[in-house]
């Protein structure tokens, strides 16, 4: 019998949770700082939400299963397709805009690579209903946000912007044909995973045409917007960027924000501004990414609802945080430990119900030993403070505390015990 963990899946210890939680509750701290509602849906899905979407060799990197009336269902790989068809469930009774987060667990049977898991969590945030680039320069700034909270910065992060409208204007102005764009777009998303020659020779190869490659390579080489300016100025998506980078400027996020023509996404159903977060050394995987997807809503049966969204997964981002050095290293179990002199455990734990039942989190020892080892029970807990009971403190109506922290003790009034260490925690 194999006890192992199934491959690219994770167990989380105590001490593994210390991160995973630091990440999660940063992560939902900063989409409630934009306003961002949460939601979640089914861990598992009807396949068709997926080939609908993607086709169906999609299928090979899922986890589809029948169910016992023979239904074809296929846990989630991503949370797009469920938030756009609970959007067009709602239709037109949906307030718009729509500011929604979620911190799903995914699950995708993918061939293993650092930085990608089968199992892994990710924080989606997205906005509906605005046409306007006003919501793609939110949403940017939600995810340059995201990576603030957790202490990265400019040094560490970076995000980097295009447009398939922009590719898109710019192919078609040089006469490639729209049928062969789909193609293009797929090459153009490992451009980064390949050498310039064989990337070069690809593109020569899907094209079938020297002078369309030539002009592609020609395209590719735009380092700014600038640079598209002097290819050709007349672009409406061109002003477009133009006008998020300007918002970002206005955001005081522009040292995080570069123009880089090469990002397009692979996944089909982007129809505008697209992005994706690295690591400024690129040692890694992509961090985060996302875009515009206009289209999606009204594919699973809703109203043409506008949209933008970007995913961050937790794999990367934390690989990222203990490289910085931006991990937590403290795990606090509870704030008060109970240290008891006498030997019945009964007002231990009247004494542990009556903090409890003021909102202190507090922890005894399950069975009473010396002081000594009490002691090392809360000092493993890395509880903020020790109260003592059973002492002769207590003949003048009093508790000794001491606070971990400093190694002070004082003396407290028994009668006014859980208010007194309340807010001894709220100043310490």
């Amino acid at each position: 019998m194999n006890w192992s963990v199934p491959k690219g899946t994770r167990d989380f210890y105590p001490e593994d949770m210390i991160l995973r939680e630091h990440v999660f509750a940063s992560w939902e701290k900063s989409c409630r700082k934009y306003g961002f509602e949460q939601y979640d849906a089914p861990v598992f899905e009807h396949l068709e939400l997926y080939t609908e979407k993607s086709g169906n060799e999609i299928e090979g990197q899922l986890y589809v299963f029948e169910d016992k009336a023979g239904r074809r269902l296929s846990l989630r790989p991503e949370m797009t397709p469920s938030l756009a068809r609970m959007v067009a469930a709602k239709g037109q009774a949906l307030k718009k805009p729509v500011k929604w987060f979620s911190i799903p667990k995914l699950f995708r049977y993918e061939k293993m690579q650092k930085g990608r898991l089968r199992e892994f969590f990710q924080l989606n945030m997205d906005i509906l209903g605005v046409e306007d680039v006003s919501a793609d320069a939110e949403l940017i700034a939600a995810a340059i946000d995201t990576m603030r909270d957790l202490g990265l910065t400019s040094s560490d992060v970076s995000v980097h912007i295009s447009s398939r409208n922009l590719l898109e204007e710019l192919f078609l102005a040089v006469e490639i044909p729209a049928e062969k764009l789909p193609a293009l777009y797929a090459l153009l998303d490992k451009m980064q995973k390949m050498e310039r020659d064989e990337f070069n020779r690809l593109i020569l190869e899907t094209l079938g045409n020297e002078n369309q490659a030539t002009m592609v390579q020609k395209i590719l080489g735009a380092k700014s917007l600038a640079d598209i300016e002097i290819i050709n100025a007349d672009l409406v998506s061109l002003a477009e960027l133009k006008t998020l980078f300007g918002y970002l400027e206005a955001f005081g996020l522009a040292d995080y924000a570069v123009f880089d023509i090469s990002i397009v996404r692979g996944l089909a159903y982007y129809t505008g501004t697209v992005f994706e977060v690295f690591d400024t050394a690129r040692t890694m995987r992509a961090i985060a990414g996302g875009g515009r997807y206009n289209k999606l809503v009204s594919l699973y049966g809703g109203p043409e609802t506008p949209a933008v969204g970007f995913a961050a997964g937790d794999v990367v981002l934390s690989d990222l945080l203990i490289e910085k050095g931006l991990v937590p290293t403290e795990r606090v179990k509870s704030d008060l430990f109970i240290v008891s002199f006498g030997k019945e455990l009964k007002p231990v734990i009247g004494c542990a119900a009556q903090m409890r039942n003021a909102g202190i989190s507090t922890e005894y020892p399950l069975k009473l030993v010396n002081v000594n080892k009490q002691l090392k029970q809360a000092s493993s807990a890395n509880s903020r403070i020790v109260l003592f009971v059973g002492g002769d403190e207590e003949l003048n109506g009093q508790f000794k505390i001491k606070i971990m922290a400093t190694g002070e003790e004082k003396l407290i009034a028994m009668a006014s015990a859980a208010e007194e260490i309340s807010a001894i925690l709220e100043q310490n």
